[in-house]
């Protein structure tokens, strides 16, 4: 009785219990996107352009700003661009074929081609100096899964290799490819905010000829993000509260802040071949490594928005929490948000919340089944 019971209730739910999602953007706000477009992600610089993420696309763009011309379209996530050194080629993640693969693609547009083959996720980092290779992380051999650990693939395809650092996310080669200045960890997507603990983040080096290690001096904050140029590594540091942009000369060991923000803070910058790219706000900035200065790239995205349209969505993948009612007649799910009850066998799926953008969740029958008691974020 009760396999028969439950098979009822979530066939009810599968056919009933469909929620929208979005809602429709003004006119007004429509044209305002158009004038400067936020949101834009994980970017990268060449001599000419920029290359971003938006909406879970590549997007490229003029380093001066202007119109943004479209990559990619496909529904899954393309994300972690990087210019290959002759700006010819750009290497990202893309799910394409359902997992986090590295591919490559013109940098004018075309066919993305696939170049990893692994049940993990390979994070694209960057190319080696001489363009032959394009670095990535994963954990496909890592024990226990919870680090990555660094590999590089040629963009014609073949067998990746995995380079001699016992552990490592975020990283740079030295100009000559010898070396790689590294974080052992990764922080890039904790939610976390000046975090003083035992997982900080710190900046190591390996010489991949001499197997020899050696670190730019700790803080004990999170140092992330290095990027090597010349005879300096530039990172991003909140050492100071906010994450800035500092650089830290190899010669003189001395340790110099570029940037000032105390608002945002500076997210994914990527080193190019004269300027370092990064997000602030939502917007995108180029930092001059020749004058010191950074400027911002205003850039707009034309595009039709499918994420801001309402969308018929089935609430039965993501159901979290359920209960029957004290007599057994119907049952009671939190799904995207809302609470939902069905019945056992007839009757219909009721959406007893129905509030788009408030998060419902954790719903419990009174014990004489006239009242449901949840959770809910709607008074902020």
């Amino acid at each position: 009785m009760k396999t028969r019971l439950w098979t009822a209730v979530l066939l009810c739910a599968l056919v009933a219990g469909m929620v929208t999602v979005g809602t429709l953007m003004p006119a007004a706000a429509q044209r305002s996107a158009a004038v400067e477009t936020r949101l834009l992600r994980f970017p990268d610089i060449s001599k000419t352009d920029v290359v971003f993420v938006y909406a879970s696309d590549l997007w490229t763009a003029p380093r001066s700003g202007g119109e943004a011309r479209r990559l990619t379209a496909h529904p899954g996530d393309e994300l972690y661009p990087k210019f290959s050194p002759d700006g010819k080629w750009i290497a990202f993640t893309g799910e394409y074929d359902g997992n986090a693969d590295v591919y490559v693609i013109p940098a004018e547009g075309g066919e993305p081609k696939r170049l990893t083959f692994y049940p993990s996720n390979d994070l694209v980092l960057g190319w080696t100096p001489d363009g032959k290779k394009i670095l990535f992380r994963s954990n496909r051999y890592s024990a226990p899964p919870s680090y990555t650990q660094l590999y590089v693939i040629s963009p014609e395809g073949g067998m990746p290799e995995r380079l001699p650092v016992p552990r490592a996310s975020l990283s740079s080669f030295s100009p000559d490819g010898t070396k790689i200045a590294y974080n052992p960890t990764s922080q890039d997507f904790r939610t976390w905010k000046r975090y003083r603990g035992g997982w900080y983040n710190y900046i190591g080096i390996f010489d991949l000829k001499n197997k020899t290690y050696e670190e730019l001096p700790r803080t004990k904050t999170l140092d992330q993000f290095p990027m090597w140029r010349g005879n300096a590594i530039y990172f991003i540091s909140d050492r100071d509260d906010t994450m800035n942009l500092f650089r830290y000369d190899l010669g003189t060991k001395k340790t110099t802040k570029l940037t000032d923000y105390k608002e945002y803070d500076i997210k994914w910058p990527s080193l190019g071949p004269d300027a370092i790219v990064y997000e602030n706000g939502g917007l995108l900035y180029a930092y001059d490594l020749a004058g010191g200065k950074a400027s911002k790239i205003s850039i707009t995205v034309s595009s039709d928005l499918l994420t801001a349209r309402p969308t018929i969505k089935p609430a039965v993948p993501l159901i979290r929490t359920h209960n029957l009612s004290p007599a057994g007649v119907r049952a009671l799910f939190e799904a995207r948000g809302d609470i939902f009850t069905t019945p056992a066998e007839h009757g219909s799926t009721r959406n007893l919340t129905a509030t788009p953008g408030v998060h419902e969740r954790n719903p419990v029958w009174s014990p004489d089944g006239k009242w449901i008691a949840y959770l809910s974020d709607r008074s902020g």
